[in-house]
């Protein structure tokens, strides 16, 4: 049997992604669909928290489902759930019943998000040993500049064949894209080594007595905890600046609320980007590593940015933190593999996704409920700055764990 080239098998990773990270234009459909269904934002908006909810769950219980069936099986059930959750909100608008809404888009579809996020990250592990954060951050990457093709693409729909021929057109589009691109990923053979690649024992190669383990057992070690608490913190403190974006630019930068919807945009490029570049340099300094300096200086930039009134700095630095949002996700797949292994990562990994679907709901509630108590937005993000000291502490505690069991190694 022929092998199969492994970037086709990157190519197939990224048009699964970028099908279901559509999700990322959520803002796009919102005001469409509240004006239909006679309803105010925050009772749509629930429609995606619900949606990202569904997905750190479905991704926490099926992760051992997908090890099992294989990422061509996963990846097909992935594009007809999320693809029928988005040709189902075409008929929950069609009847304006919001509750039809919440379990097309929030349910269904997100659900749909959870396998299909999964689906091709410990496969790409598994053909990269050599480059995995590139491997993975390129397929991730692929999930955060979703917004920049798929947001304009709804308008232009939204604006030409209407609010339910548009939700028919992508749900459409979604199923056929995922499932050819599912239909070409596989796992490697057993044993596979890329040619000219040995893996070399560094400073930065983690040698663990966790190598190779079940999701049971990572479940049971400390590191799980670890990596669980680092990513809750930083997904809830990212989604709340990304909520928080437009008003602060309004408030500290005086700009019009145009001007601040023009930046927003940039959101997408910069979470986009920072999986990519922040995944492939974590190959040469160490994944651990990378993780403690998002949490320094997140720490840092929460604290100053409300203070930041000179335009250049304050874009630079909610930029860099959009960056590390996203960075952190695309190091999160070779993360766990270097700590537990490859045996059943794709269920670790959704294990771990549960911060997400929990952090979807509780960060930007959380920034709600501390604007609305202290009308300050140097006294909330205070708050989130505080949180971030917490994960530097754990991912501190993760790094020392790391070294200690590496001594048994050398």
């Amino acid at each position: 049997m022929k092998l199969k080239n492994r970037w086709f098998i990157v190519l197939s990773a990224i048009g699964i992604h970028i099908s279901i990270g559509s999700v990322y234009a959520y803002s796009v459909m919102a005001n469409p669909v509240k004006d239909i269904l006679g309803v105010d934002r925050s009772s749509v908006n629930w429609a995606f928290k619900l949606a990202i909810l569904s997905l750190g769950i479905s991704a926490a219980f099926l992760g051992k489902w997908v090890e099992k069936v294989g990422p061509r099986k996963s990846g097909i059930t992935a594009g007809i759930l999320y693809g029928t959750g988005i040709l189902g909100c075409g008929l929950s608008i069609y009847t304006q019943s919001l509750m039809l809404f919440y379990l097309f888009y929030g349910i269904i579809g997100g659900i749909g998000l959870g396998i299909g996020y999964i689906t091709p990250v410990s496969t790409l592990v598994r053909w990269f040993p050599d480059k995995k954060g590139l491997a993975t951050g390129m397929a991730i990457m692929g999930f955060g500049f979703s917004a920049l093709i798929f947001g304009p693409l709804m308008q232009v729909l939204f604006e030409s064949i209407g609010v339910v021929n548009s939700f028919y057109v992508l749900g459409t589009i979604y199923i056929v894209l995922i499932i050819v691109s599912s239909l070409y990923i596989e796992k490697p053979p057993e044993g596979y080594i890329p040619e000219g690649y040995k893996e070399k024992i560094t400073k930065k190669t983690i040698n663990s007595s966790y190598a190779d383990i079940t999701a049971n057992q990572a479940f049971k070690t400390k590191r799980f905890y670890y990596i669980l608490i680092m990513m809750f913190i930083n997904i809830s403190c990212g989604i709340a600046i990304i909520a928080s974006a437009s008003p602060m630019m309004q408030e500290k930068l005086n700009y019009t609320a145009i001007q601040a919807a023009a930046i927003v945009g940039f959101i997408g490029v910069f979470n986009g980007l920072g999986r990519i570049f922040w995944s492939s340099l974590s190959d040469y300094l160490g994944r651990v590593n990378v993780y403690i300096f998002f949490f320094v200086f997140q720490t840092i930039a929460f604290f100053f940015l409300p203070k930041l009134s000179t335009e250049i700095l304050f874009l630079l630095t909610l930029f860099t933190i959009l960056t590390m949002y996203g960075g952190g996700f695309a190091l999160l797949p070779a993360f766990l593999g270097d700590i537990f292994g490859t045996k059943q990562l794709g269920a670790i990994h959704g294990m771990i996704l549960i911060a997400w679907g929990v952090a979807g709901v509780v960060g930007p509630t959380i920034y709600e409920v501390l604007m609305k108590k202290t009308g300050s937005l140097d006294d909330t993000l205070m708050v989130f700055s505080g949180l971030f000291i917490i994960a530097l502490i754990t991912s501190v505690l993760m790094k020392l764990s790391i070294k200690r069991d590496a001594k048994k190694f050398t």
